[in-house]
């Protein structure tokens, strides 16, 4: 652990996740708008933090471990806003944290997975949000949650980016009942946009929480058509029910001794998994690019790998 923090007299953000997939977009948009306070970062010995290093930000480094309570109280001296990114599961420990140092403001990335009707995807999530808000109901801090849909947007991404390489791999396609379940994948790019709009969006007019979804829902047959048709490919979907591609999976992990499981994945591909984001529109101007936009971005990346 290396903690050197700094007290410059101001407002401090705190941020954790700022150099992974939708945290370096949200650092682009503190670059492309001045942002004039100081930042402190959380980061791993591992990160790539050269974005940062050249980002002529006010910007303090902070190299440690996220499940260290005691690095965690450090971080957040002279600490007023947190934006933290970096994963729902850390999110108690760190409202702990600013709750104990007297933090006026949390912004929280979590998901929409919480809405799910699959306990497995869903179950973690409602148990963290209601510990969450008996902690919030003992505190003044403000906390406004973020829920990202499917996030996708350049190769880094663990969703379309998985489409993209089995899509240009395989001609025969399956899909789950005709792939008619809905989805509604957003961007980083609209996600680090998000973010920031938040952290300048003064707290009196914040609600508890967002959606963050794409332009508009989509079924994942159409998404699949448009990969292939930006591939190039000309691949044939075989529709199967719900029932044999659960049953497939469930082989395919217990023949690998549970190292490949998309039981789950399967199980929410007949889910429809789409979320208006009208009150993040109306509160912040939240306007998400198109899905055939971003994919076809996406794949021209893929393709010039």
């Amino acid at each position: 652990m290396r903690v050197k923090l700094e007290n410059r007299g101001e407002d401090m953000l705190l941020v954790t996740g700022i150099t992974g997939h939708t945290g370096r977009y949200f650092l682009q948009e503190l670059i492309k708008n001045n942002y004039e306070g100081p930042i402190r970062c959380i980061v791993r010995k591992t990160s790539d933090t050269s974005l940062l290093d050249n980002s002529r930000l006010k910007v303090e480094k902070v190299i440690g471990d996220i499940n260290d309570e005691v690095f965690l109280d450090k971080c957040m001296k002279g600490v007023k806003t947190i934006v933290h990114i970096v994963n729902i599961r850390h999110t108690l420990r760190i409202l702990k944290a600013a709750i104990n140092n007297n933090v006026s403001r949390a912004i929280c990335v979590h998901t929409t997975g919480i809405y799910s009707k699959f306990k497995i995807a869903s179950d973690e999530y409602k148990i963290i949000e209601a510990e969450i808000k008996d902690m919030l109901a003992k505190s003044e801090i403000k906390v406004t949650v973020l829920r990202p849909t499917m996030i996708y947007g350049d190769l880094c991404d663990h969703n379309m980016s998985r489409f993209i390489k089995m899509v240009d791999r395989f001609k025969f396609f399956p899909v789950i009942n005709q792939g008619k379940g809905l989805i509604q994948p957003v961007n980083a790019r609209d996600l680090g946009k998000a973010y920031y709009d938040v952290v300048v969006l003064p707290v009196e007019k914040a609600k508890l929480e967002y959606n963050l979804s794409g332009e508009k829902p989509i079924t994942m047959l159409e998404a699949l058509k448009l990969i292939s048709r930006n591939l190039g490919r000309r691949n044939t979907f075989i529709s199967f029910p719900l029932g044999v591609g659960v049953l497939i999976a469930r082989c395919l992990k217990i023949g690998t001794l549970g190292k490949v499981d998309y039981v789950e994945k399967v199980q929410r591909m007949s889910e429809d998994r789409c979320f208006s984001h009208e009150e993040a529109k109306k509160d912040f101007g939240y306007t998400p690019e198109s899905f055939e936009i971003g994919i076809a971005r996406e794949v021209k990346e893929y393709l010039n790998r």
